[in-house]
């Protein structure tokens, strides 16, 4: 089973077994449900059921079912959660998820290796792609309409279009 992080747990919040979690998904709503199930990123990738959600400043305060104490979820502070595949919901046509663009490989149109895809960040209006290439600096590429031409997930290859200034 391959799982994929939506998020980690920062701290403890009171004495109850609540965590303050930062969510890295797009689907905060979904993942962080009463009932649903999510693994701790340790040794033993330890599953856990959701007890209690609740927002809390820019953070997704969670309790887990059976570690309702503080000295039962203490010891995972700073660990990582995560989703199973199985979990992972169906995309609409141009929706990815960032295990599939990170590795990815970049080309132009006219089929020019660019470099490979390692990190992406969101900024607000859209998310850029962190291309690493080789010899140069990072490219940062927006992901929008007129640079991102196509996506082939299958293939990991996402053809663009380098507009003038992007390669600056």
């Amino acid at each position: 089973m391959e799982f994929y992080k939506v998020g980690t747990m920062v701290n403890t919040h009171g004495i109850r077994g609540e965590v303050r979690v930062i969510a890295i998904t797009d689907f905060p709503e979904e993942r962080f449900q009463k009932g649903n199930q999510l693994f701790i990123d340790n040794n033993e990738k330890t599953p856990v059921t959701i007890a209690t959600v609740r927002n809390h400043k820019q953070f997704i305060l969670v309790s887990f079912v059976d570690k309702q104490n503080i000295n039962d979820i203490e010891k995972y502070k700073g660990m990582d959660l995560l989703v199973a595949d199985a979990d992972l919901e169906t995309l609409e046509d141009g929706e990815y998820y960032y295990k599939d663009i990170i590795g990815a490989q970049v080309v132009t149109e006219d089929n020019v290796e660019i470099g490979k895809v390692k990190e992406i960040f969101e900024t607000g209006a859209n998310d850029v792609w962190v291309v690493s290439r080789p010899g140069k600096d990072d490219l940062l590429l927006p992901m929008i309409d007129d640079v991102i031409k196509n996506v082939d997930v299958e293939n990991q290859v996402i053809t663009i279009d380098l507009l003038e200034g992007l390669d600056d």
